[in-house]
């Protein structure tokens, strides 16, 4: 086994024990279960407490009373967007790590975060864009933006979008659209208001009405991310190897940084930068599965919702008046957590 390597471009050896598929397989419907109780949760749980059995009757349609109207018009929408936010992000965070090399990579790595606030600020502040689809609209087109203009100042020069180059170009792009966004939000708060919630990953009042342009990016992503799953397995191991074993490591490169603009871009957009969801999940899963890429991807893909409507439904009941938006809650719990597994031996054997 090889020693902790943070760093960028380091490859990722085996961690953890080998497991069988059928254990894997077992481990996936856990992650179902857990999932599905997750979503009980997020529709039972907040200011008006509904008896699980009550909202399983709702959804089956048996029982129209008042608190249908509480479960399908106020709790679904943000159900349904932290579902698909978070299987975004999950699989966003093992995409980045596979291609970084590099475990503690995060798909915000690729300015996905900066560049969709830096969007949604010039949009909504000086051009005055409003509404929910205008503002998924910026943020889709800003995160993605600074992911291609990341990529393209990673590829100059010899040796193309290196490992490397790419964490450096997308943090130096993080940090300063980061910087301007801040300099012209700090100019006139009152303009930029809607700034404050959507930075802060709230769910709440999230318009269900944005999953329908949004789930096709989600849905295209994840389909390549399934894709390229084999190959990520060998680009793993190092470019020269890859290479030798038959892989495309550009082609395979290109198509993952690809999903991870579609899916980080998508699931910004959609719920506002949620932080350590895809980088705790994906590091957490890999403590779990070992390095196959094709399992890896299929854990995040249901681990990372269940914690994001954990969190949520924390969020809810965690302070006397009001919500903790889900994006504190993820962080509060990602941090102890991640310092946990990063401390774990077979965690960090990577």
């Amino acid at each position: 086994m090889t020693a902790l390597r943070p760093h960028p471009g380091a490859p990722l050896a085996p961690v953890g024990e080998r497991r069988s598929p059928a254990v894997r397989a077992l481990g996936l419907l856990a992650l179902l279960v857990v999932l599905g109780l997750a979503v009980i949760a997020s529709l039972a749980v907040g200011a008006r407490a509904i008896p699980p059995l009550e909202v399983l009757q709702i959804l089956l349609g048996q029982n129209t009373g008042q608190n249908a109207v509480v479960v399908t018009d106020l709790r679904m929408p943000r159900t349904l967007i932290a579902i698909v936010a978070g299987a975004a992000l999950g699989v966003a965070g093992a995409l980045i790590q596979a291609v970084t090399r590099n475990p503690l990579a995060d798909p915000g790595i690729l300015g996905v975060n900066a560049g969709a606030a830096f969007a949604l600020a010039m949009g909504t502040g000086l051009a005055g864009v409003s509404g929910p689809f205008g503002t998924l609209t910026l943020a889709f087109v800003g995160a993605f933006g600074a992911s291609v203009l990341v990529y393209l100042i990673g590829s100059v020069g010899r040796g193309g979008a290196s490992p490397v180059r790419l964490i450096l170009a997308g943090v130096a792009l993080g940090a300063v659209l980061a910087g301007i966004t801040r300099a012209v939000v700090l100019t006139d708060r009152e303009r930029f208001a809607v700034m404050t919630s959507w930075e802060s990953g709230s769910l709440l009042d999230r318009d269900i009405s944005l999953l329908g342009p949004s789930t096709p990016f989600v849905l295209l992503g994840l389909g390549i991310a399934l894709a390229i799953a084999s190959s990520l397995n060998a680009v793993a191991l190092g470019d020269d190897l890859a290479s030798a074993l038959g892989a495309n490591v550009m082609r395979t490169r290109i198509l993952a940084v690809t999903a991870v603009m579609l899916l980080a871009g998508t699931a910004t957009a959609l719920a506002g930068p949620i932080a350590f969801v895809g980088l705790m999940v994906p590091h957490a899963v890999r403590w779990i599965v070992g390095p196959d890429q094709r399992w890896i991807i299929g854990y995040s893909a249901l681990a990372a919702p269940s914690l994001l409507l954990i969190a949520d439904v924390i969020g809810r009941v965690a302070l006397e008046s009001g919500e903790l938006p889900a994006g504190i809650v993820t962080a509060l719990i990602g941090a102890p957590v991640l310092i946990f597994l990063v401390r774990q031996r077979k965690a960090s054997e990577l």
